[in-house]
């Protein structure tokens, strides 16, 4: 008899279960099972072609570093408190009368190579404009990834001061956004004034020899187009 009983006894148990559970889910609100699904990341991936800009000036480090920091101020705190402040008319008269781009920040990487045994002359310069900045992330916050610019200066095997950075149109550009687009490409021509015009480098950027190849693979998946110079 209790053979008989048992099988019973455990379907029906089954189907109380399953009930509840049923009930139990009625009872949970729909937004808080969207929010449940909505936890779970989503990641997407893309490569982008960079073009990246490679300065050998016949100055020395020491004359290069001299000529950048006295062509490109450092940034005024006065103007990041304004521009948090939501100061628009401050904002406006920087971008007439302020400088067209001005150091963030400075990081040495050569003497952090002593751990290395030795140190060398290796600077990192944050370089933009943040009135520039808000121009391109108020339509894609994400181009905040590459404001302010990121500059390299470091003295090569020859004493020579060598200047790289990526040429802004080209990172900024992978957001697909002309807005965006259009401000970077006033930075691409800033950066190239800026060497140029002999104030840090005199030196005149030139494309890739016809036919070379230019395409090289550079880390994260980006593709690099690497450019030269004519001095």
């Amino acid at each position: 008899m209790d053979e008989a009983i048992r099988p019973a006894t455990i379907i029906a148990a089954a189907r109380l279960v399953v009930l509840m559970s049923g009930l139990l889910m009625a009872l949970v609100p729909m937004s808080a099972r969207a929010e449940s699904l909505q936890e779970k990341p989503t990641m997407t991936k893309q490569t982008i072609a960079v073009e990246h800009i490679r300065i050998e000036s016949a100055k020395s480090f020491a004359d290069v570093r001299a000529a950048l920091e006295r062509s490109v101020p450092h940034l005024d705190p006065g103007l990041v408190k304004a521009l948090d402040n939501g100061d628009v008319e401050r904002a406006d008269r920087e971008k007439e009368e302020g400088p067209e781009l001005s150091i963030f920040q400075v990081r040495d990487h050569g003497a952090v190579l002593k751990i290395a045994g030795k140190a060398r002359n290796a600077l990192q310069y944050d370089i933009g404009n943040p009135v520039t900045a808000s121009l391109m992330t108020r339509h894609q916050l994400a181009a905040a990834l590459y404001a302010p610019i990121r500059v390299v200066l470091y003295e090569n095997d020859a004493g020579h001061g060598v200047f790289e950075y990526d040429q802004p149109s080209t990172t900024f550009g992978q957001f697909g956004d002309e807005r965006v687009t259009a401000v970077a490409r006033g930075l691409d021509a800033a950066l190239a004034r800026l060497a140029r015009g002999g104030r840090v480098v005199n030196a005149e950027i030139k494309p890739p020899v016809q036919g070379a190849k230019v395409m090289a693979l550079a880390p994260h998946g980006t593709s690099r187009r690497y450019y030269g110079l004519r001095r």
